[in-house]
């Protein structure tokens, strides 16, 4: 296939016009396919079905130490839940923390402590303008959540192996600077997991605040899909060796491993900040849902069987993502108008257009009943400088959907490729 930037100006009319007559048949269709956002479908929902029945009896319901989950109580967690979070976060047991359904929940919280209370120094309300590093292209919510806040973000450019550290270590010399949000493994959208050297340069870091909080969202911590996943280094253990452990707060939840809408999240954290988390929440809240925490806890047992358990997702999501990216390869091979890489796992792939063209793209797509994430929320302030970043999430939709939507897909990229090259 041709490179179309070698395409002479007649041969891109005459592409565009084949192109143009492609794009009217399939939208006369009228599909209505959505590859929006990363939820599981119901084969995968329905792997935990049994969750839902662990309990024997009515009685049933003590955990191990004999608390009555249906009661007030324990508001670190059950301790069954704590080890399996333990476990699965790879720390000791007392280092976690169990919430509720969302860790979208915990690090809004968090964020919103640290503004009100301070977490080592003033509360961050009352020092003036502050900062948070964004690697992008990255995860919208936390965008939203900074900007809820107006908290200023700063753009960190995303490289093969995790943001650019270079960027990170000269940002965090300035004391407005006070954290920064990462997902370490198959980062959302692009499915990179950070190498073992930025993981230790994270740890490694000296920055000028003295409050500085790196959220670090461990989301797709067992979400591989192949069988050579990626490796990711233990952000604590790594921090020992620095002594830098209270400037890490780690998330993860059950949300895409047993039911999005009623799983269990959890935190893990130094000795320090789990005992400021703990006098919060105290106030906060008497104690969150421990018969959840005891039903998954029982169910899934221990890491073994979280592992298990999610191989079987594994069997649904990679034909999807199969279907995604051998699309792509078919589609877009040789003509030089997108990338894009084959992620080991995670939720997304990150889709690389002409320069200029995503938005265009986005347009033509929804015209034609692809729903897409919306063009420029994986960066701050919905703003993609290049406008060339488009996040496909794969798990929903059927294998066949998939199909459609990647031809469809492919003939608004070239259109809006050959659209580009003939305006230039």
């Amino acid at each position: 296939m041709a490179q179309y930037s070698d395409l002479s100006k007649e041969e891109l009319i005459s592409l565009k016009s084949e192109l143009e007559k492609k794009y009217e048949e399939i939208k006369s269709l009228g599909l209505k396919l959505d590859m929006s956002r990363g939820k599981p479908n119901k084969a995968q929902l329905d792997l935990s079905n049994e969750v839902l029945d662990v309990f024997n009896s009515k009685s049933d319901v003590k955990s191990v130490d004999g608390t009555d989950t249906r009661n007030y109580g324990l508001l670190l967690g059950i301790d069954e839940a704590r080890q399996l979070f333990a476990e699965l976060m790879d720390v000791p047991m007392k280092n976690t923390v169990i919430f509720g359904t969302a860790s979208l929940t915990i690090m809004y919280d968090y964020i919103a402590q640290c503004m009100m209370f301070g977490c080592g120094d003033e509360p961050w309300v009352k020092q003036g303008k502050i900062k948070f590093l964004c690697p992008a292209p990255g995860y919208d919510r936390h965008f939203s959540i900074l900007e809820h806040f107006g908290i200023e973000m700063i753009t960190v450019k995303m490289l093969d192996d995790g943001p650019d550290m270079d960027t990170i270590e000269e940002l965090v010399k300035d004391s407005s600077v006070k954290g920064a949000f990462c997902v370490p493994k198959y980062s959302n959208p692009d499915g990179i997991t950070f190498s073992d050297e930025v993981v230790r340069r994270f740890a490694a870091l000296k920055p000028a605040a003295k409050d500085f909080r790196v959220i670090w969202d461990n989301a797709y911590i067992v979400h591989d899909i192949n069988d050579t996943p990626d490796e990711l280094l233990n952000i604590f253990d790594v921090a020992k060796e620095y002594g830098s452990e209270d400037m890490f707060i780690e998330v993860c939840s059950t949300s895409k491993i047993s039911f999005a809408g009623a799983g269990v999240s959890a935190l893990a954290a130094s000795d320090k900040n789990v005992k400021d988390i703990l006098a919060r929440l105290t106030i906060q809240v008497i104690s969150h849902d421990k018969m959840n925490q005891l039903r998954h806890a029982r169910y899934f047992k221990n890491l073994d069987g979280i592992k298990a358990h999610m191989k079987k997702h594994a069997e649904i999501l990679k034909p999807k993502f199969d279907a995604v990216t051998e699309g792509f390869s078919r589609e877009f091979d040789g003509t030089g108008i997108a990338h894009w890489k084959k992620p080991n796992g995670g939720y997304f792939v990150s889709l690389y257009v002409m320069n200029g063209c995503a938005k265009r793209v986005g347009e033509l797509c929804k015209d034609a009943g692809l729903t897409l994430t919306t063009v420029g929320a994986t960066y701050p302030y919905g703003i993609d400088p290049d406008d060339s970043n488009i996040r496909i999430a794969p798990s929903f939709p059927d294998v066949d959907e998939l199909e459609k939507a990647v031809e469809l897909l492919a003939v608004c990229v070239k259109l809006a490729a050959v659209e580009k090259l003939l305006n230039n």
